[in-house]
């Protein structure tokens, strides 16, 4: 499971590394949470790819009500294919989600300790997702999104048995095409990512809690922990 995700590169940089049409307008935040609001990547024809703000908790459009979309905010990459819920939106509806980490907690038998996940090399991640619009009883469009998992590789194992479906660069077009709808060729991109991509930082209690925002919710618990694995 992803629960929690920071998105701290200005729009500039996320415009360059997702090769977007327009730099979007984007503030960093250190601590983003299930319900709010996100920017997500989706691809157009002719592979240009474009930026849309959507809310983080999936509401199918069959749904009779918003609130279904609070406990839709990750698909299992094994299952989404086949699953109602997820179904259509993973034939025609897929998006990557910008971030800069994510946060796991270890057990709380060791301590239910915060930990952040980043690139090793200080480089934007992209995490598969599904999209979906659903239009609310009184009228009005919400999109909203769910990030996809799979079984984590041998870093976020320490800490988690699952982790985010990171995509590398040259597989955002297979990904992004809205013509490609062929499963298995898909589904084969969602596996844990290169270990050496990832690196490890236990982080204090501070991010806890999702109300909570800005760089505080990096610091580590000692100096030295900084990139513990």
């Amino acid at each position: 499971m992803c629960g929690r995700f920071l998105v701290t590169s200005p729009g500039q940089r996320i415009a360059e590394f997702f090769d977007l049409l327009e730099v979007p307008e984007w503030t960093p935040r250190y601590n983003i949470a299930p319900s709010q609001e996100v920017g997500t990547v989706v691809g157009l024809p002719d592979k240009e790819r474009s930026f849309a703000v959507r809310r983080w908790g999936l509401i199918p459009a069959w749904a009779k009500e918003s609130s279904i979309g609070n406990r839709l905010i990750n698909a299992r990459s094994e299952t989404a294919a086949e699953k109602p819920a997820f179904r259509s939106a993973f034939a025609k509806r897929r998006c990557l989600v910008p971030v800069d980490g994510f946060y796991e907690w270890s057990p709380r038998s060791r301590g239910h300790t915060p930990y952040c996940f980043r690139h090793r090399d200080g480089e934007m991640l992209a995490i598969a997702a599904l999209w979906e619009s659903w239009t609310a009883p009184g009228g009005g469009e919400v999109e909203s999104f769910a990030l996809l998992t799979t079984e984590a590789n041998a870093v976020v194992r320490r800490v988690h048995g699952r982790m985010p479906a990171l995509l590398a660069r040259d597989q955002f077009d297979t990904w992004l095409d809205p013509e490609n709808d062929r499963v298995p060729v898909l589904q084969r991109l969602l596996v844990p990512s290169a270990t050496p991509w990832l690196k490890a930082q236990p982080v204090g209690s501070f991010v806890n809690d999702p109300r909570h925002d800005g760089t505080r919710c990096l610091e580590a618990l000692r100096p030295d922990q900084a990139g513990l694995f």
